[in-house]
């Protein structure tokens, strides 16, 4: 049986629909297989949370208790499927998950660096919470913020927050970086914006204990089967997440970096 400080699976999900667009195929699971997976959650007999709850705890807060052996499912991005069957396929098992929404993709009249892909709306982001499923922020546009001044990576998360807030009525607490990608700069400026946890990429299982500002998730490509789900659900199939970025992490960043100066701002797909 699993303890309270056993690593926790957090499963990043983008797009759940059948004919994806090519850029964001390889992160696409069908209908069926959505389904499939979120039944061999419910049958692992783990307890699903949002991400409030994983920080809440993470930061050493008593007023929310984890179960003995949650799970945590997050969606990036804010796709078309998302409010509509997505949410109805979690919500019909009682499943509770967190949102990250790209504002500047899911804003009528604005734009983001994301290609092309049916999306979601702004508009329908309360409806989301209506479902169980709590909002979070994925920046305006969804750079590398790691290869940007600290002056716009200020501007990415306060402006997401700031527009979300607006139209759900209330506080916007919580953070998912584009690409996972991430610095101590960065996340000292999603600190001080306001936010109370953030989650990165990594593939590995979270530490319940580590810092909420760099939760790990284990990110769900179109290949993953029910099966797949079942060993994270039991802790395997996955490392815990290392306390620290790697050397080959580190010269990634500065290569994207140098690229980002030359290139100027784009996506990283």
């Amino acid at each position: 049986m699993n303890g309270p400080a056993d690593p926790i699976p957090v499963l990043l999900y983008h797009a759940v629909m059948e004919d994806p667009p090519d850029w964001i195929a390889e992160f696409t699971v069908t209908p069926r297989r959505f389904r499939e997976h979120l039944d061999a959650v419910v049958d692992s007999g783990r307890t699903a949370v949002p991400v409030s709850a994983l920080a809440a705890r993470g930061a050493g807060s008593g007023a929310v208790s984890l179960p003995g052996r949650p799970v945590v499912l997050t969606f990036d991005d804010g796709f078309a499927d998302l409010p509509g069957p997505t949410a109805e396929a979690l919500a019909a098992r009682a499943l509770p998950a967190t949102a990250y929404l790209t504002t500047g993709a899911v804003t009528p009249g604005r734009s983001s660096l994301l290609p092309p892909a049916p999306m979601m709306t702004l508009a329908q982001a309360p409806a989301l919470e209506q479902h169980g499923i709590e909002v979070g922020a994925h920046t305006v546009t969804h750079p590398q913020l790691d290869t940007l001044p600290p002056r716009l990576v200020r501007r990415e998360l306060r402006e997401s927050k700031l527009v979300l807030e607006g139209v759900l009525g209330h506080a916007v607490d919580h953070l998912a970086y584009p690409h996972g990608y991430s610095s101590r700069a960065v996340r000292r400026v999603a600190r001080d914006v306001g936010y109370v946890s953030a989650v990165a990429v990594r593939h590995a299982l979270s530490s319940p204990v580590g810092d909420t500002f760099r939760i790990a998730r284990l990110i769900v490509r179109r290949s993953h089967t029910a099966a797949d789900v079942a060993a994270w659900m039991a802790g395997r199939g996955a490392r815990p997440a290392p306390g620290r970025d790697s050397p080959a992490t580190v010269g990634w960043r500065l290569y994207r970096r140098a690229r980002t100066a030359v290139r100027g701002v784009e996506f990283a797909g």
